[in-house]
């Protein structure tokens, strides 16, 4: 087929990888698309940490109490409490309606929290942190900044509103001290700035925290500890259970992308069946030929089925360049657009490993399957009158 026909041959090859080619477009978009969104949602430990929030009717409460019966839990790692009031914070000159909010550091850590500009609070730097202030990108755009990097550095002081047990009422405190802004978290829907937990409690009379996370142990034991809080009358989150979802909701789109590629894919096989039959009339005297000095109908089969699936092959390589091109050029074209003004470049084609090796095998496949008709058509042609064929 090489030798003779090797414009046909090649053709053949390029339409199998053209149909090829667009399985793997599509469906590298799809990883693309869903390694983006989880990228955002899934840091480090945050998968083994459950979000515990008081529940609308405030029957039961996060209170120092709760706090240490779930980490007294045999299978609870940690808990971090978060609490929340109002306020009005001063940031160069200009006063904003936000919430100021006291954590431990570790709190960030089961979050996935990420700063865009400076540093994030940590275990080591907590003495020194209770100095610092770690704000929100939504805040900042609360006083105008554009330039989180700009804000590093500078100081803001706030007053709080602190509610009055047993009331609907508040109390003003006005906390006579400067923080220095130690980092810009990327959160834009939040406005707030986050003191060390110890730091807002020797300002603060805290009650009962708004939230926490518990770090289980280990990723079995997500689903006893969530039953165990929800038991306690809190509302309970998981991001592994948003992570699965979305996995789940990715797969779809995946499936849904691959089954349009297939279209131009069996297009492609179509047009490779209609070549090898054309290939088994052109060859039929040199099939009776074999036939007749000795070639058993097993190996007309095998001659048959071998070039069908070195074609498959070819055709899934020629894919894989194609559909791994498209999507790379369209990754630089995107992040040469993103660097232009000013955004962050993503990668919306991603093509594991895996999932490349697969086409191989399933267009060798393919090709194989292709090429088993004719090659049994072709192994019960009668030497004699394949001989005679013309």
């Amino acid at each position: 087929m090489f030798k003779t026909n090797p414009s046909r041959t090649w053709l053949t090859i390029v339409g199998m990888g053209v149909g090829t080619g667009a399985v793997v477009a599509l469906v590298g978009l799809g990883f693309g698309l869903q390694g983006i969104i989880l990228e955002r949602i899934v840091f480090g430990e945050s998968l083994l940490s459950l979000n515990v929030s008081n529940p609308v009717s405030r029957t039961v409460v996060l209170d120092q109490a709760t706090i240490d019966s779930l980490a007294a839990n045999a299978q609870v790692k940690d808990v971090s409490p978060m609490v929340t009031y109002t306020a009005l914070i001063t940031y160069d000159g200009l006063t904003g309606n936000a919430n100021a909010q006291g954590m431990k550091a570790s709190y960030f850590l089961y979050t996935g929290a990420k700063v865009i500009a400076g540093e994030i609070f940590t275990e080591k730097s907590a003495t020194d942190d209770r100095d610092k202030v770690l704000v929100t990108a939504g805040l900042l755009s609360l006083f105008g900044v554009t330039d989180p990097a700009s804000a590093v550095g500078k100081t803001l002081s706030f007053r709080a509103f602190v509610p009055i047990p047993g009331t609907d009422q508040t109390n003003e405190v006005n906390v006579q001290k400067q923080y220095t802004i130690k980092g810009v978290l990327e959160d834009q829907s939040t406005l707030a700035a986050n003191i060390t937990l110890d730091e807002f409690q020797s300002h603060f009379e805290v009650a009962y925290y708004d939230r926490a996370q518990v770090r289980v142990k280990d990723g079995k034991f997500l689903a006893p500890v969530q039953d165990e809080i929800l038991a306690k009358g809190f509302t309970v989150t998981a991001l592994s259970k948003t992570v699965d979802q979305a996995n789940k909701i990715f797969q779809g789109i995946q499936v849904v992308l691959a089954v349009f590629g297939s279209i131009a894919l069996t297009v492609s096989a179509i047009g490779m069946f209609n070549t090898m039959t054309v290939t088994l009339l052109e060859r039929t005297a040199e099939i009776g030929i074999m036939r007749t000095i000795g070639a058993s109908s097993r190996d007309i089969v095998i001659l048959f089925a071998a070039e069908a699936t070195i074609v498959g092959f070819l055709g899934g390589m020629v894919g894989i360049l194609i559909g791994v091109g498209i999507g790379e050029i369209a990754n630089a074209g995107l992040g040469l657009v993103a660097s232009n003004f000013g955004g962050e470049a993503v990668r919306i084609f991603r093509y594991p490993l895996v999932f490349l090796l697969f086409i191989a095998a399933f267009s060798s496949i393919v090709g194989l399957l292709t090429g088993m008709f004719p090659a049994r058509r072709a192994a019960k042609i009668n030497p004699l009158d394949a001989i005679r064929y013309k």
